[in-house]
């Protein structure tokens, strides 16, 4: 693999190919610093003055994640570059890895590039005019293949595409933390996409914009096989003692009353749930500026719900070696953050759930990751939801257990949908999917996926926090027996293997937690036979495994057999349905 640069007439551009096959034909580079004159800025008249070749080559092992280790192997190229229409100097920095390039824009502290202003990134990504894209206009969106032609609106990152010839790429970026948000758009050329930023970016020097990534693979599984890569370009983690940051299970309480709380925690302590969430209503209606997120609303006119006992119930669930989680709507969070973190430390309160953060403005992407820091501080773990999309801040800051930034369980999509995620969304990093097992008993019209289809999905759908049985309470769940795959299930991995899939079609992925594997595998809304061999187990030993799978009542059914890696199963899906897996070492 290797990325080319170089000086042409008007500007700079780069091109990468790949086992001698064009990825990205030749394709701008450039910054526009006028907002009236989008020539005006670092994109014409180039000149080179330095060059600087590097190599670097280490792995590193997070607290926790999808495998044990990541490998960090690249060769770099810095390009220093001055320009007749702006003072200072450029640098544009790419890394080539075996699994896709990325490079960005920096400035060096100068007393001319002191103050910043971009008001558009002229990045551009030039796919073989044939490319089909998975395009999504938002983070909460569905998905639909399509031509890279004639976009009305632009896509949400990642965006993921098939090439001629069978080659996959994904274009991402990583470490966005200060920086407007980033989208993709058509240009008059086929094939092409071009960076849209929310807003403008204001800011001094030192200053570098987010890495652009391509990745890519010969399959779609490479693409999350190795999106680890996002994680690489993100800075190490500055949280020296990481012991208080706990993956685990999630199962929210939202009926908001003592007896249920107590109720639910009963239930964590018998599934192996590790946490507990008190969800929006707890210290009144979240949109009133009249609710006091630092009390219980007990207030009958403003919360019916008036019978919670809030320490009581952090109290009864901390006595349980259950941690608790707490949801604050960003109106709260804006207006007392400092107040709120060192507050509920002392309640005893492991984490905070961010509610309808602002999300696209470089002002409010600053302000959101400057709020994790400060949870870190106070030593609190945080779930940030709805549109906000990870870029690897997690490696910097593992405190950031997940987010949401998907159309998650709630919104109930389809099974077709489903099987487009592992290769779209969950390139850029974990996501909080809220998984809702046996809700037709509460919204029979709305389920679209079978039960084991929903049990493989947190197996294929990484967070370290796993938040299950989003509408439903313990009483929902008389038959512990249908859902004993969930009990206990791990939330992180040692190994991870992306066995096979399409998206759009479906899916099969192996994770591997000490000497169990755990497998989900799921089909889109047609029904289809899966082979799975199991190359992945250690040769030599003897397994368990443990199916569960569909039955043609819509039930759970159970089946165990003896396994190796000379096994192959197989497993015949039902339409919109799956199957869940474990595999126990003998």
């Amino acid at each position: 693999m290797r990325a080319d640069s170089a000086n042409r007439p008007g500007g700079i551009y780069y091109r990468i190919d790949w086992n001698g096959r064009p990825i990205v034909k030749p394709s701008w580079l450039g910054l526009s610093t006028h907002p009236a004159n989008p020539n005006m800025g670092w994109q014409q008249e180039f000149a080179i003055r330095g060059t600087e070749r590097t190599s670097f080559k280490q792995s590193w092992k997070p607290p926790f994640g999808e495998r044990e280790a990541y490998e960090d192997h690249y060769n770099q190229l810095t390009l220093t570059l001055t320009t007749a229409k702006q003072a200072g100097e450029m640098l544009l920095i790419a890394r080539v890895y075996d699994q896709g390039v990325a490079f960005r824009y920096a400035f060096p502290e100068r007393l001319e590039t002191q103050i910043l202003e971009i008001h558009e990134e002229l990045t551009t990504f030039c796919l073989p005019t044939e490319s089909i894209a998975w395009f999504t206009p938002s983070a909460q969106a569905r998905y639909e293949s399509k031509p890279i032609r004639n976009w009305v609106q632009a896509a949400e990152l990642p965006v993921t595409a098939e090439l001629p010839g069978g080659t996959w790429v994904s274009l991402a970026e990583a470490d966005a933390a200060n920086y407007a948000r980033t989208r993709l758009q058509t240009t008059s050329t086929p094939g092409e996409l071009k960076t849209a930023l929310f807003g403008e970016v204001v800011e001094t020097s030192p200053f570098a914009t987010p890495w652009r990534v391509v990745l890519i693979g010969q399959r779609p599984g490479d693409l999350l096989q190795n999106n680890y890569l996002l994680l690489n370009l993100n800075s190490p983690s500055v949280i020296a003692n990481t012991d208080w940051i706990k993956p685990g299970l999630v199962m929210r309480e939202s009926k908001l009353s003592t007896p249920n709380a107590k109720a639910l925690v009963d239930f964590a302590v018998e599934q192996e749930i590790d946490y507990i969430h008190f969800d929006a209503g707890w210290y009144g209606y979240e949109y009133d500026a009249a609710s006091d997120a630092t009390r219980v609303d007990v207030d009958p006119r403003r919360n019916p719900k008036k019978d919670l006992d809030l320490a009581k119930a952090i109290r009864y669930a901390r006595s349980k070696g259950k941690q608790v989680i707490l949801y604050v709507n960003h109106r709260a969070l804006e207006r007392h953050l400092d107040t709120l973190l060192p507050l509920y430390k002392r309640w005893g309160v492991s984490g905070v759930k961010f509610g309808f953060v602002h999300v696209g403005s470089h002002r409010w992407t600053v302000w959101l990751h400057e709020a994790v820091r400060k949870a870190a501080q106070h030593g609190l773990m945080v779930d940030i939801h709805d549109e906000y999309r990870p870029s690897g801040f997690s490696r910097t800051y593992p405190n950031l257990m997940t987010q949401e930034g998907i159309l998650g369980n709630e919104g109930f999509p389809d099974a077709t949908y489903n099987t487009i995620l592992p290769f779209t969304r969950f390139i850029a990093g974990a996501a909080d999917y809220t998984f809702c097992f046996n809700v037709e008993s509460l919204r029979p019209s709305r389920v679209k996926t079978t039960k084991a289809h929903q049990l493989a999905l947190p197996v294929l759908y990484y967070s370290p926090w796993q938040f299950l049985y989003w509408y439903g309470s313990p009483e929902h769940y008389p038959n512990r027996q249908e859902i004993s795959f969930w009990k206990g299930l791990p939330t992180t991995w040692q190994e991870t293997r992306v066995v096979a899939g399409t998206p759009g079609e479906s899916v099969t992925i192996a994770r591997r937690r000490k000497q169990t594997w755990y497998v989900g595998c799921i089909t889109n809304t047609q029904a289809r036979t899966i082979s799975l061999p199991l190359t992945f187990l250690t040769p030599g030993k003897t397994y368990l495994a443990t199916l569960h799978e569909d039955t043609a009542d819509g039930q759970v059914r159970q089946r165990q057999q003896n396994v190796s890696t000379k096994t192959t199963l197989t497993l015949p899906l039902r339409a919109s349905g799956g199957a869940a897996i474990r595999i126990d070492e003998l």
